[in-house]
């Protein structure tokens, strides 16, 4: 075709990005679409469509060959200049790639390096590793080189110190915008102290916060992740977190400090109390504030429940190993299954010793097959691991009591942000349930149940008051779920323990009152007064706190009804399975500000700090193992900001 007289044609209409190899050329009536590789002529009429060029491209020899390297410009080849010997080779190898064309498919061709902006990649880079969890030294394997040159061949290859520095610099970013959150929360914030392992046998504890946000959200965020001395005394622990709250200035902002139910923290927890109570810091007198992880309370009476079966599940792993170790013995075993006209439906399976569940799963599993396992015994003389009647009895009320156990962790983990109602009724049937297996006849079953009550009841003495407190702040229970269950727990000393309940919540009300009433004083006086606040009126607007208090409790004796009143006279909410007791106090706030006030930082509480996918696990959490190695410093900034972006990315 004469192409003397032709026009290259530019059009806005052409989207496609296969424009980006081709020129139109119109003559005449005619548009043809010429290779900007190889010359090609190939029909460019609007109704041809695109396929015809994308197959060209693909099978283009020209620019297969030398498509890449021509999009090195002049500025690049002179960085290249620049690196040495080793790193050069490396380079022309990537270069030198060539793409196979088998591994090509028609529709992958989407080719574009307009508008490449370096920064914003090498962000998203960073970005990737730490949400991820990869390896920061992966920006130096040779496969992702090639991989990204291919992928984008105007990227400039970052090394490790510059990925770390982009990591850095992201988590200083996210913890600005965290910490922007933080201070304007209109209510408290609760925090859960951690431990976790690396694989170098480092230990770090790490600080999540817990809070009720303004759109009546609860959320939860990593704020620290330092390295700790198992050496070091509780002082120097307390002093770190004491460090760590003030270094986000939120010490004033905290209502309660959850740890595992270990002797080792309680004198942490006291000197953190002891410091913040001076400053007038906590509600309740700290009442509230000193909170244990219920689910670790369920794991540590799981533990003494397996430890006193540890013979017997034995015996029954060795039974099942042997049941399994061959093909002649399993169909024995079928047979006699049948003799024994076994039922179960369930297959014989050794626990996974890292999962304390799996091993009632096996125990539960193996008591259904008691009376295959028994006539094994008689028929084969190699057999010999078979249970006695009194173990068989024993295995079979201790598995029932870590099924129960597995239950109730099931239901406080299924959700990893569960508010604190949801904990009450959960924990009272365990204490009644405890109560009940004291009284076994066998003096053996007695005694286990007698020390898992005992550790029980250790933990419902500091945290029994949070826990009850947060099931009154349920519309559906109030005080009547606290009532009914105490009754049960307590009897004839039930009366008392309701008492102490339910002056414990006139109290915190009254605070939160006294705090509201203060705050709008304050906003009062700041709209009123341009100026600063002298020193001298500061000091005597704080030393009339106690008339405000004097002023409320007045007010309330004189027949004014408090949002408390109105809440506890007014009949429960229906219970229903899509009920939200967030949503439900975001709805009623105008009713109840000062209660609303309270059930937000109430409700906020973390009563567990363990996640979903590791609560039954028999070890500690661990550290990415390719970030273990790392300086603590930058392990801190990417475990945050994975936290953080995470966080992000859900909402």
């Amino acid at each position: 075709m004469d192409m003397s007289d032709a026009v290259m044609v530019k059009s806005t209409r052409l989207k496609s990005v296969v424009w980006n190899d081709f020129d139109r050329i119109k003559k005449g009536d005619t548009c043809v679409a010429v290779c900007k590789h190889c010359s090609k002529k190939l029909s460019g009429s609007s109704t041809s469509g695109t396929s015809h060029l994308r197959n060209h491209l693909i099978r283009c020899q020209r620019r297969n060959s030398h498509g890449l390297p021509q999009l090195y410009t002049g500025r690049e080849k002179k960085k290249e200049g620049a690196l040495d010997q080793e790193q050069k080779k490396d380079v022309l190898s990537i270069v030198n790639f060539r793409f196979e064309q088998d591994q090509m498919k028609d529709d992958a061709l989407t080719y574009v390096n307009n508008n490449f902006d370096q920064r914003r990649s090498r962000f998203d880079l960073a970005r990737m590793i730490i949400l991820h969890g990869y390896s920061l030294g992966m920006v130096e394997h040779v496969g992702f080189k090639v991989f990204v040159r291919n992928l984008q061949p105007l990227f400039e290859l970052v090394n490790f110190a510059k990925v770390e520095a982009d990591c850095m610099e992201i988590y200083a970013k996210e913890k600005q915008k965290v910490s922007e959150v933080l201070d304007k929360l209109p209510g408290k914030i609760s925090l859960s102290a951690d431990m976790w392992a690396s694989l170098d046998n480092a230990e770090y504890l790490c600080l999540t916060a817990h809070y009720i946000d303004e759109s009546w959200q609860l959320n939860k965020k990593i704020l620290n992740f330092i390295l700790v001395d198992p050496s070091h005394t509780e002082d120097m622990h307390s002093e770190a977190i004491m460090s760590c709250l003030m270094d986000w200035d939120i010490d004033r902002k905290l209502f309660s400090l959850t740890f595992d139910s270990c002797s080792a923290n309680d004198n942490i927890v006291i000197r953190i109390s002891e410091r913040l109570s001076q400053n007038r810091f906590l509600y309740c007198n700290g009442r509230l504030f000193d909170v244990r992880c219920a689910v670790n309370v369920i794991f540590l009476m799981a533990q003494d429940a397996l430890g006193a079966v540890n013979e017997v599940s034995l015996k029954i792993r060795e039974s099942i190993r042997y049941v399994k170790s061959s093909q002649s013995v399993q169909g024995k075993f079928n047979e006699i299954v049948q003799d024994a006209r076994v039922q179960s439906q369930k297959l014989l399976c050794l626990d996974n010793q890292l999962r304390w569940d799996s091993t009632c799963i096996m125990l539960e599993t193996a008591l259904e097959y008691r009376d295959a396992f028994s006539l094994l015994q008689a028929k084969d003389p190699v057999y010999s691991m078979c249970l006695s009647d009194e173990e068989w009895e024993r295995v079979s009320v201790i598995t029932s009591f870590l099924k129960l156990f597995v239950e109730v962790t099931n239901v406080l983990t299924r959700n990893n942000l569960m508010t604190a109602n949801l904990y009450f009724p959960e924990l009272c049937d365990v204490y009644l349930q405890l109560n009940e297996w004291c009284k076994n006849e066998d003096d053996y079953i007695s005694c286990l149940a007698a020390t898992m009550r005992s550790r029980f009841e250790e933990y419902w003495e500091r945290c029994s008051l949070g826990l009850a407190v947060s099931a009154m702040l349920d519309p559906r229970f109030k005080m009547k779920l606290v009532e009914y269950y105490y009754a049960q727990i307590y009897g004839s000393g039930a009366p008392n323990r309701i008492d102490e309940v339910f002056d414990s919540v006139k109290a915190l009300y009254n605070e939160h009152s006294v705090c509201l009433a203060s705050v709008d004083q304050g906003m009062a006086w700041q709209e009123g007064n341009a100026g600063c606040l002298p020193i001298c009126e500061r000091e005597s607007r704080d030393r009339l706190m106690g008339f405000d208090k004097f002023l409320h409790e007045t007010c309330q004796s004189e027949g004014t009804k408090s949002d408390l009143d109105k809440y506890l006279e007014e009949p429960l909410f229906p219970r229903n399975a899509d009920f939200s007791v967030l949503n439900w106090w975001k709805v009623h706030t105008p009713r109840y500000p000062i209660l609303s006030m309270m059930a937000r930082n109430v409700l906020g509480i973390p009563m567990s700090k363990i996640a979903s996918d590791s609560a039954f696990s028999t070890g500690g959490r661990l550290v990415f193992r390719d970030w273990s190695g790392l300086n603590p410093v930058t392990i801190q900034a990417l475990i945050c900001a994975q936290d953080w972006i995470r966080s992000e990315l859900e909402t």
